[in-house]
This record gives C-alpha cells, sequence and structure tokens, in this order.
C-alpha cells in the first residue's frame, strides 16, 4: 500500500480494527509537529530509543518497551539513531478498555509474536475470525503489560513549568535549587512543596531524570560517554557513569546494546 493511503487508512475510525506495519530508520534527532491521531497508538521499538512527549511530559522508548499513545492526544515523537520498530494502531471503539493516558510499558514474548504476525497483514484487509483471535490476545497483554517508570512528568504550574523547560533545555546548568527558587520568584518551601505535589519527585529527582533523558537519546546517537557527562554538567565522566548505572543498572556504554540483545 501506498504512504499516502495506509496514512489515511490509520486516521480513519473505521476499518480494520488493527492496522500493524513495521519501520525502520536512520536518522539524528528529530522531533515532529505535534499532532494527534484518530486511532490509539501502540509503538514497539526493537532498536534504538524513541521519545515521545505530551503535555504531561515526556516518555522514553529504550529498545523492548512499548508507549501507548489513547486516541485524540496531542503528543510529539523524535527518533534517535538506528530503529528498528513496530507501530499498532487500534481503531477506538476496541481501544476502550485501555488506557486513557500515555505511558510505557514492559513487552513480553507473546506481545512481540503477536504484533509482528499483525505488521504482516494488509492494511485494508478485514478482519477474520483467526486475526479477530489474535486481537484478542494482544488486548489482554495491552491491559496486563507492567507500566515502566520511564516518564517524566511536567508541571502544570507556570512558574514550575518555567523552571522544569529552563532545566530541560539546559541540562548542565548546575544552580542550586535556591537559585532556581529565587529566579522563579519563589520561596525555596514553595518551589520544593509545589514541585513534589505536582510531579510526584523532589526537584533533584526530577532534574537528575531530565538529564538521563538527555543521556539517553545521545547515547543512541552514538555521542561518546565524556561528552555526554560534559553536556550534562557532571565534574567528571566517572561520576556521569555511576549515575547512570545506579539508575539502569548498568554502564552507558553497555546499557543499549543490552536492551537490544534482551530477546
Amino acid at each position: 500500500m501506498e504512504k499516502d493511503a495506509l496514512h489515511d487508512l490509520l486516521e480513519m475510525a473505521e476499518g480494520p480494527a488493527l492496522i500493524a506495519y513495521a519501520a525502520e530508520r536512520e536518522m539524528a534527532v528529530e522531533e515532529t509537529e505535534w499532532h494527534s491521531h484518530v486511532r490509539g497508538q501502540f509503538f514497539y521499538v526493537e532498536q534504538g530509543l524513541v521519545v515521545t512527549r505530551t503535555d504531561r511530559g515526556t516518555y522514553l522508548l529504550p529498545p523492548h518497551r512499548a508507549g501507548w499513545m489513547p486516541p485524540g492526544l496531542m503528543h510529539t515523537v523524535s527518533i534517535s539513531g538506528l530503529t528498528r520498530a513496530w507501530g499498532v494502531f487500534i481503531a477506538p471503539d476496541t481501544a476502550k478498555g485501555l488506557p486513557d493516558y500515555a505511558c510505557v510499558v514492559g513487552v513480553d514474548d507473546v506481545f512481540r509474536a503477536v504484533v509482528k504476525r499483525a505488521a504482516t497483514w494488509a492494511p485494508d484487509a478485514p478482519m477474520t475470525p483467526e486475526r479477530e483471535r489474535l486481537l484478542a490476545v494482544l488486548l489482554d497483554e495491552i491491559r496486563h503489560a507492567p507500566v515502566e517508570p520511564m516518564h517524566l512528568p511536567m508541571p502544570t504550574d507556570r512558574r514550575l513549568r518555567r523552571v522544569a523547560m529552563a532545566m530541560v533545555e539546559h541540562p548542565e546548568d548546575t544552580r542550586s535549587i535556591d537559585d532556581w527558587a529565587a529566579w522563579a520568584g519563589l520561596s525555596v518551601r514553595t518551589l520544593t512543596r509545589l514541585f513534589r505535589e505536582e510531579t510526584q519527585c523532589s526537584v533533584a529527582q526530577w532534574r537528575q531524570t531530565a538529564r538521563l533523558t538527555r543521556a539517553l537519546e545521545r547515547l543512541a546517537e552514538g555521542e561518546p560517554v565524556a561528552t555526554i557527562a560534559d553536556s550534562l554538567g557532571y565534574a567528571t565522566p566517572s561520576a556521569f557513569v555511576a549515575m547512570f548505572r545506579k539508575a539502569f543498572g548498568d554502564t552507558p556504554g553497555r546499557y543499549l546494546s543490552r536492551q537490544a540483545a534482551a530477546v
């Protein structure tokens, strides 16, 4: 099927309950414009790194994770490095009962097998009884998949959001919490209290997660660890490696390769 025809089909509520396709591409980090889909979307990543953003924050998809985007939710997508992934679009009526919020979930062998089988179906082919049964299995897998903490929540308070955006745009900025509070026109107590209320994270935890998000994107692009550490404001590469190992249980140099070999 031609690309334009496939796009039109993906944006129709009618038609097959499930449309899946494989995608492989290599590109530098490039973020799409804000957009939404009529259908719910699962994006399963087998190699590379995909980052999606909504007004509620940033979601990381390293290898062997799937990101769920419910129908109609505005979002952006960026892809880093060589990426092999599967897109799964689910009709709105079929998506009822699935989460009404974006999330990242872990996937198992059954999920992978069903998605890869569905990607061989012609997008405009009718759903046969056999395909309906596989769809039911896939929906069960989605409902019971473990939600993973790969989410950087974005505060909604205007003053806090200004601080958060500055931390995202300038991860090398090493200002103290006192300095950030003064810059935002808040007391330290108000800044820390509101930040935890809105994100369930301390300011320090949130900033570290923001740095980890950027670190994963740069690792997927093939940047050296020393360059990444310097760009994120770490005094030494070893300090960055220690932080990364604590968060992900492995060194930066091995993390993505280990994830890609996890099947």
